[in-house]
């Protein structure tokens, strides 16, 4: 009886034991890039990401951000994501527009009537399809984030008309279409690595930029650039991708876990956006910085036509845009 007693503990044990070793033996930490501050709203929402994952799998999962550019600059990072060095990154469409050629629609200067207008089209079927097309470059699209709406600021002089424009040095991300609309409006486009900009201003390398107003405060850049004029040339969003390595190594039910999450800490992000961008706009206003409101975007608008008609050549691109313009 006490040998039959014996046996069946160990067996008990045995059983606990391998079971713990399978569960540890699938557990991981995921690496994520993100260029921005450990307080900025990207950062904050991929946190609430890791929450929501380690709560949601018991603790086998979870994801370890790496923020402030600690795994390097954005086209760097995604380099190493696509060939599953990095798991996860947040990065701007315009610059993984250069990978993912679907979603420079995204990033086309003066499409989205407002951040309103893009959160329609993010929401909807259209921001699934984007999403879905990235698979197909190498990663994983998890969710969007905002970015609000992208302005031009300088140090030089008040823009509020194209004549203004010229001879300005604007930093630009790394992007071929970016540089296109900077230099359609009459700019010189110097296209420059995010955490480079501070620098640049400061040693007058470059004259301006263009960001949205949390980018623009929470950098210092509005110590150096006293001229913002609200072009709201852009409303391209921030996304989120995996590295198809990383999401193959998941279970299908942990995959669904993950896609949730994401989208989870897209709406957490919304809000905290919404605050920062609010404060940030305040703080630079307080700071002394001129903001031009009073422009006609029109002639900007009107230099536009060349970039949408080298878009419009490919026809899923020109039927993508139509789509857009006529979301409500």
């Amino acid at each position: 009886m006490y040998r039959r007693a014996g046996l069946s503990r160990t067996i008990t044990l045995a059983v606990a034991l391998c079971t713990a070793i399978s569960a540890s033996a699938f557990a991981r930490e995921f690496r994520t890039a993100d260029t921005q501050n450990e307080d900025y709203p990207t950062v904050q929402a991929l946190n609430y990401m890791d929450r929501l994952i380690t709560e949601r799998t018991g603790g086998r999962h979870r994801i370890v951000v790496f923020h402030s550019r600690q795994l390097g600059e954005e086209k760097e990072t995604l380099e190493q994501t696509r060939a599953g060095a990095i798991d996860l990154n947040r990065t701007n469409v315009a610059l993984i527009g250069t990978m993912v050629p679907s979603v420079n629609v995204l990033a086309m200067p003066f499409l989205f009537r407002s951040p309103e207008h893009l959160q329609h089209v993010l929401d909807g079927p259209i921001g699934s399809e984007i999403l879905n097309s990235f698979e197909a470059h190498g990663f994983v699209g998890l969710a969007f984030y905002d970015s609000g709406a992208r302005s031009i600021y300088n140090s030089v002089r008040p823009v509020r008309s194209l004549d203004d424009l010229k001879g300005l040095r604007l930093r630009v991300q790394q992007s071929a279409q970016m540089s296109d609309m900077i230099r359609a409006l009459g700019a010189d486009p110097i296209e420059m690595p995010y955490g480079q900009v501070l620098t640049g201003l400061a040693n007058r390398l470059i004259d301006g930029a263009e960001n949205n107003w949390p980018s623009f405060v929470t950098t210092g850049h509005y110590k150096y650039a006293g001229y913002y004029t609200l072009t709201q040339h852009t409303v391209s969003p921030e996304v989120l991708v995996m590295s198809q390595k990383a999401w193959s190594s998941l279970t299908p039910e942990d995959q669904a876990i993950f896609r949730e999450a994401a989208q989870g800490s897209s709406i957490y992000m919304r809000e905290k956006w919404r605050e920062l961008e609010e404060r940030s706009r305040k703080q630079a206003e307080l700071a002394g910085v001129k903001i031009a409101t009073d422009i006609d975007r029109r002639p900007f608008e009107a230099a536009m036509a060349g970039i949408y008609a080298r878009a419009e050549r490919d026809p899923a691109t020109a039927a993508l845009i139509e789509r857009i313009r006529n979301m409500e």
